[in-house]
């Protein structure tokens, strides 16, 4: 089946095209072209913008569900079509520090069964953790923090079928840099965070192979003129990418814009860290073992610090235009192709291309989302 789509405009990796038709054949994106034939099928979105769907490459839970109860349905089933309402249509599945039984049933879970998502596509999965220090724990439990042991993610890596794209870790752990070189030649990502490394050791952790950063600003020591920190090294590392959560709760737009200014828009991956209750009203959820309180959108521990968001996809993209931090091609792009290229399945998602997947989303002009495609058939709107 093969159809056009007529729009003001579409977002492509480095360009937008304005106005024209964009070819949808068999579920996958066909060429943008200014004329089509005059039989062809029109999908009219006038007045509308069309864009790669969102690429979620940190996110625990939505709707109920959390990529650590390990439960297929929950997963494949309530995050999966869940996510599409937040014009996701890629993500990995985020649990958090546990102990090594327990990731490797959600690597089983995930590696036996990604490909029975009913919504958004699994792509893999990111653990945030076990590898952090206690200094920065965050909302996860530090009984289960480790130095990094390769035969872990090996063990691991198998279990989920090679699904296992990133992993997080602090760098001044002893060995962390063996670990680094050892996972990176295996073809994992590794992000540093939670960590109360040196300026000296985060970037240590780069040189050994680490490319990416775990949530700018939240869980990791500050810079300051005497010691830059890991947030000196992030924006000192310009061919690194760096994880924000825009909710307003966690990042200040200051803060946020001024990540945005040093690192570019293809190296900042605008990420929720949303645990179960992202998309249910507020009130008490639990994130992993420990209680939170959801109210003023997010979610709060008891000493009055914010945990894991409740933020949607959607949302980080909106406020960041709103915010006046970024263009929406720039939004569009921190939010798809740039988080797709981090954890290196730009080849499956997050752009417009010729012959992928038509997994895409419509926009108005207020950076609103209309619709959610996922292989060219409507799935939210």
């Amino acid at each position: 089946m093969t159809y056009y789509i007529k729009a003001d405009q579409f977002f492509y990796p480095y360009e937008i095209k304005k106005g024209g038709f964009l070819e949808i054949v068999d579920g996958k994106f066909g060429d943008w072209t200014e004329e089509i034939p005059t039989s062809a099928e029109i999908l009219d979105y006038s007045g509308k913008s069309i864009a790669p769907g969102l690429v979620e490459t940190h996110i625990h839970g939505f709707g109920g569900a959390d990529a650590q109860d390990a439960e297929i349905e929950g997963i494949m089933g309530t995050m999966s079509e869940g996510l599409l309402s937040a014009g996701v249509t890629s993500f990995l599945p985020s649990p958090l520090t546990d102990n090594h039984e327990g990731l490797k049933e959600v690597c089983s879970v995930v590696g036996e069964h990604y490909q029975e998502a009913r919504g958004a596509k699994v792509r893999g999965i990111f653990f945030e953790g076990p590898f952090f220090t206690e200094e920065h724990k965050g909302a996860q439990n530090p009984k289960y923090m480790r130095d990094a042991k390769m035969w872990e993610l090996e063990d691991w890596q198998n279990a989920a079928h090679g699904m296992l794209k990133k992993v997080g870790l602090a760098p001044e752990r002893e060995g962390s840099e063996e670990f680094i070189r050892k996972a990176t030649e295996s073809g994992v990502t590794i992000a540093l965070g939670h960590s109360n490394a040196t300026y000296k050791q985060a970037v240590a952790g780069v040189q050994a192979g680490a490319t990416m950063w775990i949530h700018t600003f939240n869980g990791m020591s500050g810079m300051t003129h005497q010691e830059p920190g890991m947030v000196g090294a992030i924006l000192n590392t310009p061919n690194t990418y760096a994880e924000l959560i825009c909710d307003g709760h966690h990042v200040r737009p200051e803060a946020a814009e001024i990540v945005m200014k040093m690192k570019g828009a293809d190296h900042v991956v605008l990420i929720t860290d949303s645990m179960r209750a992202a998309g249910l009203p507020d009130g008490p959820y639990m994130l992993g073992e420990y209680e939170v309180e959801v109210r003023d959108g997010a979610a709060w521990l008891p000493t009055g610090r914010p945990a894991a968001s409740i933020l949607t996809l959607k949302t980080a993209v909106k406020n960041v235009v709103d915010w006046g931090i970024a263009t929406p091609a720039q939004a569009i792009m921190m939010a798809s192709l740039t988080p797709a290229k981090s954890v290196n399945i730009d080849d499956v998602c997050g752009q417009i291309k010729t012959g992928l997947d038509a997994d895409f989303i419509v926009l108005d002009s207020e950076m609103n989302l209309v619709a959610t495609y996922l292989d060219g058939q409507k799935r939210f709107g």
